[in-house]
């Protein structure tokens, strides 16, 4: 089971990234994925992973607060 939630929250995290580019809300569901796959990484015992994830989750969603102020051209 385990193994899944870790296969579901990584391939969502992927899904996410390639379409940020279409929407800035992509980047925040992007920054859950990360979450999702920090929390399996630290359920697991791959603690390093799980810490990497977290700093991903930290980086997307300053990124997503910085898109929030950016106007289309």
């Amino acid at each position: 089971m385990l193994t899944l939630f870790g296969v579901a929250a990584l391939t969502f995290m992927m899904l996410m990234y390639a379409m940020e580019s279409r929407h800035t809300g992509f980047i925040l569901a992007f920054a859950l994925g990360c979450a999702l796959s920090s929390a399996y990484g630290f359920v697991s015992g791959a603690w390093p992973f799980g810490v990497v994830e977290a700093i991903w989750t930290v980086i997307a969603l300053n990124r997503f607060r910085r898109s929030r102020f950016v106007k289309p051209s």
